[in-house]
Formats: structure tokens, sequence, C-alpha cells
């Protein structure tokens, strides 16, 4: 017998994960996946270090280690505005995408709807699809990213218990405004919904601009979901948290108990380390990387493309030159041609409008950004010489 579950069908590996491996292939430059493969922070290592060297290799909590979930508490309150209580709403997790599935878990029934605005990580969409949740659309209006919110309005309905918001936002780089999430949540408190705010890329925002949790402006309504993967650059660790009311928190520990049983214990303790060390990192981060969007968007622009500039998070939509029939052409051209990987718009879109659009991901050092830049550039000029 071979039976397949019937909540995977029409699932398929994501293509973010596809042209990594196209792009391992032909032994290329990743700008597809947000790898992040920058050197790991002395306190990150030491902290880890540490717990393996005094043998705190057993199951943690739950919920995780204490002091971890002390300094997220600590952390939220001067950064993100808000107050939670570390003993009963926070809980670590395995990533963001392990905390976003626990809550997902913990909240939602099969038929409940759920919106996404598109473009979406495509992450969020397939957990919800495992779970038998009817997704709908509402997207954000190129060439900043604007909310419709009547819309969004039509959007919900009798059947809707949720709303993603991913701010700064995979794949587009949107920074959501105060304003927008003053007026989500009052739909959401109107509709009885939840706002699932995925805040990964929390510290990574440019020109200025101050990342606002959704919790900050209506805690009532929010599950926060964050994590360290993109903070300190170690994707591969797998911590994540969410924080909300002790009412559903409890609920989300149960689910995360369930299937992950906890976090990796001494890898915790690394980040709970890291959280000791000072702004003047998290200033730098994002300094460095508005500096390698700014080299991106230059040669993509002179590459032929049109780069849609983030206003956080380390990715840039660009449409894609003429001459291409869509996205997965102009995709696999660029990797074949030029080794540089990049991702195809409709991975991020249900609808049609991502059709002629690569995501690029800049969580790369200065050198191999550098080098896919004069790739790309010298991509588009092949290709001009030999038309």
């Amino acid at each position: 017998m071979n039976q397949i579950s019937d909540r995977l069908r029409g699932l398929v590996q994501s293509d973010i994960r596809r042209m990594s491996r196209e792009c391992e292939r032909v032994g290329g430059i990743n700008l597809g996946q947000g790898i992040c493969d920058l050197p790991t922070i002395p306190e990150l290592v030491e902290g880890a270090c540490d717990a393996i060297a005094s043998s705190k290799a057993t199951y943690s909590k739950f919920e995780g280690i204490d002091l971890l979930r002390e300094r997220i508490a600590k952390k939220i309150a001067t950064f993100n505005r808000f107050e939670v209580d570390p003993a009963r709403e926070i809980v670590v997790t395995v990533g963001s995408t392990g905390g976003f599935a626990a809550a997902a878990l913990a909240t939602l029934n099969a038929g409940d709807e759920v919106i996404l605005f598109e473009p979406y990580y495509g992450y969020h969409l397939n957990t919800l699809k495992v779970l038998g949740v009817e997704t709908k659309y509402v997207p954000l209006n190129l060439p900043d990213w604007s909310i419709d919110f009547d819309a969004l309005r039509a959007a919900f309905g009798p059947k809707t218990r949720g709303i993603v918001v991913c701010t700064p936002s995979n794949p587009c780089g949107k920074v959501f405004t105060t304003d927008e999430l003053r007026r989500i949540a009052e739909l959401c408190r109107e509709f009885n919904a939840w706002c699932y705010t995925d805040e990964i890329y929390e510290y990574i925002v440019y020109d200025g601009r101050k990342h606002v949790s959704m919790a900050s402006v209506d805690r009532d309504v929010t599950i926060t979901i964050s994590g360290f993967s993109k903070t300190f650059s170690v994707t591969g660790w797998r911590i994540g948290y969410v924080a909300a009311d002790a009412r559903v928190c409890a609920s989300i520990g149960l689910v995360n108990d369930l299937f992950y049983v906890c976090a990796p214990t001494p890898l915790q303790w690394g980040i709970a380390r890291a959280l000791e060390i000072g702004e003047e990192y998290y200033r730098n981060l994002a300094a460095d990387y508005e500096k390698k969007r700014d080299l991106l968007a230059a040669a993509l622009t002179d590459g032929g493309f049109q780069p849609f500039v983030p206003q956080g998070a380390y990715y840039m939509l660009a449409e894609i030159p003429d001459g291409f029939a869509d996205a997965r052409e102009a995709a696999m051209a660029l990797i074949e041609e030029a080794g540089v990987a990049s991702v195809p718009g409709p991975s991020f879109y249900a609808s049609a409008r991502g059709d002629r659009l690569l995501r690029f991901c800049f969580a790369k050092d200065f050198a191999a950004l550098e080098e896919a830049c004069r790739r790309v550039r010298a991509f588009s000029n092949a290709r001009v010489t030999s038309s």
C-alpha cells in the first residue's frame, strides 16, 4: 500500500528550494533562498559552546529555557514596545516557521478562512493548506505595495478567522505603517479574527524607517511570531518564538510540545547570550543591508530589470526584461548563462501578478554580492550583443 495523505495533494517542493538546487548544480551564486550565509557572531558561538561543554544537552521546557524567555520579553518591551509575561506568554519554537505552524494548529480549524497579502511567503500558504484552511488573497499594489482597504474589507467574511501580516515583508520588502496596522486591527476586531504577524526581519529596515509591531497597536488580536535566524545570520539554528496572550499561548505551547518537544537546547543558550549585545550591532546590520540593497538595485537596473526597491528585509522583487516569455524562463536563463539564482515570482502569487517578477536575496557578503552584480550586468550585455 502506497497511500499519500490527501492533505499533501497539490503540494510540491517550493521554487525557493528548487532554485537553490539548480544553483548548486552550476556552482553559482545563490540570490534565491534567504540562506543568509554571513559569519556567526562570537557571542552566539560562545554561548552555544559553553552550553554544550556544560552538558546542557537534554530537553528544555517545551516553552523554552527561562533565561531566553526572560531576555525575549525584555527585548519585546524595549524594541517592540509591548509587554509580555515571560513565564506564560512566550513559547520558544523551532524557527519562526515552526512558530507559525504551532500558532495555526492551536487556533484554526479545517474550513476556516485566513487572508494573505499577495505577494505572500509560500510557507505561510502551504502550512495553511496542509491544515485544511481556506485562503483569500488581497494584492499589495505596485509600485509602492500599497493596500486597497476596500478590497481588504471585502475579503473578510463570516468564516474569516485570521490574517497574516509579514512586516518587513518577504518577498517584497514592504514595511507596514502604524496606520495600516491600526486599520487591519480594527477589521480583526470587527470580524473576530487573529492577526498572525511574521516579524522575523524586524531589525532590517531602511531609509530611517522604524519597525512597528502589530501587538503594540492592538495586543489582544495579535499573535506575534519572530525569531533570530535573520537577525544573527543563523538560519540553520532554528530558534524562533511566539508571543501572545496567556489564554492562547498555553495552547500554542501544547502544540509545540507535541510536534517539536522543544527547540535545540544548547542553541537556545547561545541566543540568550547573543541578546546581551549592544544596540550598535543592530544599527550596523541595517546599514550594511541598506548598502547591499542599493548595490543590487543598481545592478538590476543596469541589467534591464525594473527593481522595486524594498523598505525592509533583504529581498527585492524585480520585473524581468522584455524578451522572456515569463519569470521561470528568465530565472533559468539567469542561472544557466550567468550562474546567479533567483526565485520566479509565481512562487509568491496565486494570481498572474507574479508572472514577470523575480525575487532576489541580497543577504550575502559584499564580495559575493558584488560578483553577482557583475554577472547580472554581463548577462544583460551578452543578451543585447547576441540579439
